[in-house]
C-alpha cells in the first residue's frame, strides 16, 4: 500500500489544507505515515513570512531527501509560489507546486499511486480537525508578502463550509478549528455580503456538538457588534487571537495598518468585557524599520497594560517585493534583544492567566494520550498534562486546573454527576 507523510509549515490555513490531503489520500487508500522515513510520498506545505521559514522549509528538503532517498517529494505553498525555482534539482523533489496547484496534488499523487481501495478506518491527522474558510488577502501591509503569494480575499461558500464541518463532526471530531488568512474579512466578497458571525449562527444551528475554534483575527475589521456576536456564541472557544503588530501608532502607519493602538486596545477591551475567561493573544513584530526605542517602549508598555494575556513575537524579516524591502532596517542584534523582552514578557503574563484557573473545571478537548494520562486543551486554550485521562483522544472533557507553572500546567479530569463534580 502506498503511503505518505505530511510536514506542515507556517499558519493554520496552511494546517487546514494538510487536514484536508490526509483525509482524501487516505480515503483513497493511501496510509498515513508519522514520519518521512519509510513513505513513498513526502508533501511539504512550505512558508515564506520570513526567511527564518525558508531556511527551515529547505533544510527539511535536504534531510527528508537523505533519510528516504526512495520518496517522492512534493513541495507546495507560500515558498514554492513565490521562489520554486529554489527546489529545482533538489535530490528527491519530484513536484513543486505553487498555491494555485495545491488543489491537484492530490489527485496528481493518486494517478501515481497503488491503492488498496477506499478504506473505512483512518487515522486522524489531527486530534482537532481544521477547515479553511478563507484564503488571501487584500490589505498589501507593508512588510508582509502573503498578499502576492496567496492572492486576494476569496471566501468559501457557507453551504460546503458548513456541509463539511457537519461531516467532520459526525465522524467524531469535537473541535473545529475555522482558519483563514484574513478571517474576519469572510464573506466580504460574497454578493449580497456575508460575515463570519452569519457563519457562525449557521453553525450553531447545526446538528451535534462541537467546539469551534478561531483563527487570527483583524482588528481593522472588528466592531462592537462583531465582538458581542463571537462572545455570545456558545459554540465559539472563548479564545481570541488578534493581528496588532505593533503598539506604536507611528510605526503602523509605516506598515500601512490603517489601526491606532487606542482602537486596537478597545477591541482587545470589548472581548475582555465580554468574555472575562477568554484568552487573549496577539501577534507583534519588532524592529521594523525605523522603530526607535520609544517606539518600542510604547509596544511594551501596550502589552503590559492590555489585557492581553500572550503575544507571539516576531523580529522583523524584510521579504523582497514588499515596500519594507527597502527600508533601512534595525540591526539584527536589537531586533533580537527587543523580541527577547517582550517574549519574557509574554512568559509572565501567560502564567498569570493560567494561575487564575487553579481549581476550577473547564471544557477541554484531549489532544494526545500518553499512556494512562494524556494532554488536553480547554477552551480559553491553555493546556494542560492529566495524569490519569480516562477520555479517548479528539474527545471533549471536563478537566480541573490542579497547577500552573513555567513549565506548564496540570489538571485532573472530571465528571459531572447530578451537578456534583468528582474527581476521576
Amino acid at each position: 500500500m502506498t503511503s505518505f507523510f505530511i510536514h506542515n509549515f507556517g499558519c493554520r490555513v496552511n494546517q487546514a489544507e494538510a487536514f484536508a490531503w490526509a483525509e482524501e489520500l487516505q480515503a483513497s487508500g493511501l496510509k498515513l505515515n508519522t514520519g518521512c522515513d519509510g513513505s513513498d510520498y513526502v508533501l511539504v506545505n512550505s512558508c515564506t513570512l520570513t526567511r527564518h521559514a525558508d531556511r527551515d522549509v529547505k533544510r527539511f528538503v535536504q534531510k527528508a531527501a537523505r533519510m528516504n532517498p526512495g520518496a517522492r517529494l512534493v513541495v507546495t505553498g507560500c515558498y514554492a509560489e513565490r521562489a520554486r525555482g529554489d527546489f529545482a534539482g533538489m535530490p528527491g523533489v519530484w513536484m513543486v507546486v505553487g498555491n494555485g496547484g495545491k488543489e491537484a496534488v492530490t489527485a496528481k499523487i493518486l494517478e501515481n499511486a497503488e491503492t488498496a481501495g477506499p478504506r473505512a478506518e483512518t487515522t486522524a491527522y489531527r486530534a482537532r480537525a481544521f477547515v479553511k474558510i478563507q484564503d488571501g488577502c487584500d490589505s498589501h501591509c507593508s512588510y508582509c508578502v502573503i498578499p502576492s503569494v496567496r492572492g486576494k480575499s476569496v471566501s468559501v461558500e457557507e453551504d460546503e463550509v458548513v456541509a463539511r464541518i457537519q461531516a467532520l463532526v459526525e465522524r467524531g471530531y469535537r473541535e473545529v478549528v475555522l482558519a483563514g488568512i484574513h478571517l474576519s474579512s469572510y464573506g466580504i466578497d460574497f454578493e449580497p455580503r456575508s460575515s463570519l458571525p452569519r457563519l457562525l449562527g449557521r453553525i450553531e444551528c447545526m446538528e451535534g456538538t462541537a467546539r469551534i475554534r478561531l483563527s487570527s483575527l483583524d482588528p481593522r475589521s472588528i466592531d462592537g457588534a462583531f465582538v458581542e456576536n463571537l462572545a455570545a456564541n456558545p459554540m465559539v472557544a472563548p479564545h481570541f487571537h488578534i493581528s496588532i503588530q505593533s503598539g506604536s501608532e507611528r510605526i503602523l502607519r509605516a506598515m500601512g495598518r490603517a489601526s491606532a493602538p487606542r482602537a486596537n486596545r478597545e477591541t482587545l477591551e470589548r472581548f475582555r468585557a465580554a468574555s472575562p475567561d477568554a484568552a487573549l493573544g496577539a501577534d507583534i513584530i519588532v524592529g521594523f524599520p525605523g522603530e526607535t526605542e520609544e517606539d518600542f517602549g510604547e509596544t511594551r508598555a501596550f502589552i503590559v497594560d492590555s489585557p492581553l494575556t500572550y503575544v507571539h513575537v516576531f523580529p522583523f524579516s524584510p521579504r523582497e517585493g514588499t515596500p519594507a524591502w527597502g527600508m533601512s532596517p534595525v540591526d539584527e542584534k536589537t531586533r533580537t534583544r527587543r523580541a527577547s523582552i517582550l517574549r519574557a514578557l509574554s512568559r509572565e503574563k501567560d502564567l498569570q492567566f493560567r494561575e487564575r484557573f487553579i481549581a476550577r473545571e473547564l471544557d477541554a478537548v484531549v489532544i494526545e494520550r500518553i499512556g494512562r494520562g494524556g494532554k488536553v486543551l480547554t477552551g480559553n486554550g491553555i493546556k494542560a498534562a492529566v495524569a490519569d485521562c480516562p477520555i479517548p483522544r479528539r474527545e471533549r472533557m471536563a478537566v480541573r486546573i490542579v497547577g500552573a507553572s513555567a513549565g506548564g500546567t496540570s489538571g485532573e479530569a472530571v465528571r459531572r454527576d447530578s451537578g456534583v463534580s468528582v474527581r476521576l
